[in-house]
């Protein structure tokens, strides 16, 4: 039995269907946060639901309770929503699928969200994920993943993935979209692991720049670049502030440019992370 519960069907022209989850595939947020930044951009409404009943573990996902003076006001469970988004002009509308990576089910969750797109009329999935990596803050993140054809490859300016290993829903709900027949795009932004803190706007607007290459959706991201350089700019500011970080950030940038640097020539990333977080603390951050 299907966990989909339809509130009612939207009328949606060329729908593209676009999913993240927070979890592990979601450092810094930064998928969760674009598929949000796409709903209020568009001015997204719900209308299904996923059951979380079928599909979360509540002691390893609890829900959050809200107080105001010490009196619990509301009690916030973990949700799964599928909303839609006009867009001008013509251009593909969407369908933004988030919530928490499932625990259970996932061949039936992923099944789920397969006849929502279906059913809509969408023949094009992408999913969001973000990953912390040995990347720098100054550089601008380079977009990986993979996608179902070469010609999609090439539009975005993928860089394929060489990752083997364990995978999340992401990567499960792009095989499975992938053997269904949809034309399927992944793709993965690097978060630098010593400033993973929400949000990341760099890391976002990677995310939604490639997007709009891959299902030819014009998205104004100006808002977007604005704050990716104020929050480099506060990076810097930390990064300045302790010379141990700033040899970590340039040995970083190195690295992009020089595969000879090896991991020993490296300070230790958790202990400078660490020194980071510690430095915003003390800046009120």
């Amino acid at each position: 039995m299907s966990s989909l519960r339809w509130d009612h069907e939207p009328v949606l022209h060329d729908p593209v269907l676009v999913a993240a989850f927070t979890g592990w595939n979601d450092a810094a947020d930064s998928a969760s946060d674009a598929v949000d930044w796409l709903a209020a951009r568009y001015l997204a409404h719900e209308f299904a639901t996923l059951d979380e009943q079928a599909h979360v573990d509540f002691q390893a996902q609890r829900p959050i309770v809200t107080l105001i003076d010490g009196v619990t006001r509301d009690l916030q469970w973990p949700r799964y929503t599928l909303r839609a988004a006009a867009t001008p002009d013509g251009q593909p509308d969407l369908v933004l699928v988030s919530g928490p990576e499932p625990n259970y089910d996932w061949r039936g969750f992923c099944t789920a969200i397969m006849e929502a797109a279906r059913t809509l009329g969408a023949t094009t999935v992408v999913t969001f994920g973000a990953l912390l990596a040995d990347s720098p803050h100054t550089r601008t993140p380079r977009i990986t993943g993979s996608a179902t054809d070469a010609s999609t490859m090439d539009r975005i300016g993928l860089t394929r993935s060489r990752y083997e290993g364990p995978t999340g829903i992401i990567g499960v709900l792009h095989d499975t979209c992938r053997q269904a027949g949809f034309d399927a795009a992944s793709l993965w932004v690097p978060v630098p692991h010593y400033v993973a803190a929400p949000p990341n706007p760099p890391a976002i607007r990677t995310l939604l720049d490639g997007l709009a290459r891959c299902v030819h959706l014009e998205i104004d991201l100006r808002e977007l670049a604005v704050a990716s350089e104020a929050w480099r700019s506060r990076v810097d500011a930390a990064v300045g502030a302790d010379d141990e970080l700033g040899a970590y950030v340039a040995n970083l940038e190195d690295q992009q440019t020089d595969d000879t640097v090896g991991p020993d020539e490296v300070p230790d990333g958790e202990s400078i992370a660490e020194a980071f977080e510690e430095y915003l603390r003390d800046q009120g951050a």
